[in-house]
C-alpha cells in the first residue's frame, strides 16, 4: 500500500469528530490514463467519510467475480454501497480515439467530424439492445439510448460553472505566501505534470501555484498534429484536480509579460526541462520574468510525457481494442441479467420467500 499525504493538504487520515468513529471510505477502479472524471469520482468518494482508500486493478477492470457475481454483491447486501455520480462527457474511450485518428473535432470551435463520429458510435453497442432506462451504472443511473454501454462508450463534453466550482479552490493569495506561475498545455494531465508541480511546491514554505493553460489553437502551433488531445476545458478540470494548483488561468497568453506578471503579483516563474518554442515573432515567450531573475527550470524526474502516451496507445491499438470490447461484453451481459432479475416477481428472485 502506498499511502498518499502531506500533513494537511494530502490524504493523512483525519481525526473524526469527537463522538463517532471515522468513517473509512473504499473506491476502486482500473484508472487507465486518470482523467478530470476519475477525479471527480474520488472527490465525492472522500466526501462520503473521513478518509480514503484507493485501490488500483490489474490490466483487466473487474465488473464480474469469476463465478459471474457483482463483485460489489457482498457490500451491497450489508448495506456499506454507495455510488458516485458519473462525470458526463469524458471516458478514456473517446481519449484514445482522439489519438489514433489525429482529429481535432475535441478543440474548441471545431465540429466533430464524420470519422470521429463513427469512431464514436462503434463501440457500446450490444449484440441485443437493451431498452433505454434499463441500465445502471456503479458511478449513478442514466439512461443510454440504444442499451449502450454507460461506462465505456463515448458521450460529448459539456462545459459548466457547476463543474469548475466543484474543482475550484476558491481561495486568494495570502500574505506571506509566495505565487508561482506555471504555464503549458498540461495536456493529458499525468504523473510527469504531477511530478513537476510538487516539485514547483516545494520551493516555497506556503506556496500558491497558477497554472496558466494554452488555447487548444495555441497548444495546435506548437506542438502540431492533432495536439491537445484534450481542449482546454478538459485540460482546466484536469488541472484544477490535482492539489498543487492553487488557480487556473484559463486561455493564459503564450508570452509571460509584464502585465501578466504585475496582475497575479508573480514572484517566481517555472517551466519544466520540455523545450521552449518561441512565440509567433521569435521571441523568447519567458524573457521577460528572465529579466527579473524570476524564472527557475525545474528537472520533473520524470521522463513520461504526453507524446509518449499517444504513442504507447497507437502501438497497442488492436490490443486495446480487444480489451476494451471484451470488457464492455461482459458488463453489458451483467447489466442485462440484473434487468432481467428486477423484472421477476420478488417471491421469484433468488433469496424470496
Amino acid at each position: 500500500m502506498i499511502r498518499n499525504g502531506r500533513g494537511a493538504v494530502g490524504g493523512a487520515e483525519q481525526p473524526a469528530p469527537e463522538g463517532r468513529r471515522a468513517v473509512r471510505v473504499w473506491c476502486d477502479g482500473c484508472y487507465d490514463m486518470v482523467h478530470y472524471g476519475h477525479s471527480n469520482q474520488l472527490r465525492q468518494a472522500r466526501a462520503m467519510g473521513d478518509y480514503l482508500i484507493v485501490g488500483v486493478h490489474t490490466d483487466d477492470d473487474i465488473t464480474l467475480t469469476v463465478d459471474g457475481r457483482d463483485t460489489y454483491e457482498e457490500v451491497k447486501q450489508a448495506g456499506r454501497y454507495r455510488e458516485c455520480k458519473r462525470t458526463q462527457g469524458v471516458s478514456t474511450t473517446d481519449l484514445v480515439g482522439r489519438m489514433l485518428l489525429v482529429t481535432k473535432a475535441h478543440h474548441s470551435s471545431q465540429e466533430m467530424s464524420s470519422e470521429y463520429r463513427e469512431y464514436a458510435d462503434s463501440f457500446g453497442k450490444p449484440p441485443h439492445p437493451i431498452p433505454a432506462g434499463d441500465i445502471l451504472s456503479s458511478e449513478g443511473s442514466s439512461q443510454c439510448p440504444g442499451g449502450r454501454n454507460p461506462w465505456t462508450g463515448v458521450s460529448q463534453f459539456l462545459q459548466t460553472s457547476q463543474k469548475i466550482i466543484q474543482f475550484a479552490s476558491g481561495k486568494e493569495p495570502q500574505p506571506g505566501e509566495t505565487v508561482i506561475y506555471v504555464a503549458g498545455a498540461f495536456d493529458l494531465f499525468h504523473i510527469g505534470h504531477v511530478d513537476f508541480l510538487e516539485k514547483v511546491h516545494r520551493l516555497a514554505e506556503r506556496p500558491y501555484i497558477i497554472a496558466g493553460l494554452h488555447f487548444d489553437q495555441e497548444v495546435n502551433h506548437y506542438k502540431g498534429k492533432n495536439y491537445p488531445i484534450m481542449n482546454l476545458h478538459e485540460r482546466t478540470l484536469s488541472v484544477l484536480a490535482c492539489r498543487y494548483v492553487s488557480e487556473v488561468v484559463i486561455g493564459a497568453p503564450y508570452a509571460v509579460t509584464a502585465e501578466l506578471l504585475s496582475h497575479f503579483k508573480v514572484d517566481l516563474v517555472c517551466h519544466g526541462k520540455t523545450e521552449i518554442m518561441p512565440d509567433r515573432d521569435g521571441s523568447d515567450p519567458y524573457q521577460e520574468p528572465k529579466r527579473r531573475g524570476i524564472f527557475r527550470q525545474i528537472d520533473s524526474g520524470s521522463d513520461l510525457t504526453t507524446d509518449l502516451i499517444v504513442q504507447r496507445i497507437i502501438t497497442n491499438r488492436l490490443e486495446y481494442e480487444a480489451r476494451n470490447q471484451k470488457k464492455e461484453a461482459k458488463e453489458l451481459a451483467f447489466l442485462e441479467a440484473v434487468r432481467r432479475q428486477a423484472a421477476q416477481p420478488l417471491g421469484e428472485q433468488d433469496g424470496g420467500f
